[in-house]
């Protein structure tokens, strides 16, 4: 590895550990954990199974039945059992749960049009251009990994 490989890696990996001091994926909106707004922003569109939204966020179906609980105790989502399979029980928003999604674009957009104005038009969109990007190296490394069980 060259020098200039080194420094660039060391920028890289600065830049992205600032976003940790910020408490970026911490914050809270409309008072719910960025957990809380994943989830319904998950079934924003449908009802879902807590076995689908366990697999769209990826995390354990015990931690999204508490995530259930405690958004249909703020009155966010409401359960419903499946008429064809009792066993099954569907998850979906209420008036209120839809209006803290709207809340929480509404703060995103206008997060990310600051963003825009601060960055201005060009280079907001090479950023774009560049974080797609980056996903895809790291989704193609992760499909690497898979596939040679590589687990380091």
């Amino acid at each position: 590895m060259s020098c200039n490989e080194n420094i660039t890696s060391r920028r890289l990996l600065q830049a992205f550990m600032q976003f940790k001091k910020i408490d970026w994926h911490s914050r809270t909106i409309a008072g719910y954990k960025p957990s809380e707004i994943r989830m319904l922003f998950c079934i924003k569109n449908s009802a879902l199974k807590v076995s689908e939204i366990s697999h769209h966020l990826h995390v354990t179906s015990p931690t999204v039945t508490q995530l259930v609980k405690k958004l249909e105790n703020d009155g966010l989502v409401k359960r419903c059992i499946d008429t064809k399979d009792r066993r099954a029980v569907w998850v979906h928003l209420t008036p209120k749960g839809t209006e803290i999604v709207k809340n929480a674009e509404e703060m995103m957009f206008s997060s990310f049009q600051g963003l825009i104005t601060f960055l201005g038009e060009d280079d907001s969109n090479q950023l774009a251009e560049l974080l797609t990007k980056v996903f895809q190296y790291y989704l193609e490394e992760e499909r690497y990994k898979d596939a040679n069980g590589d687990i380091s």
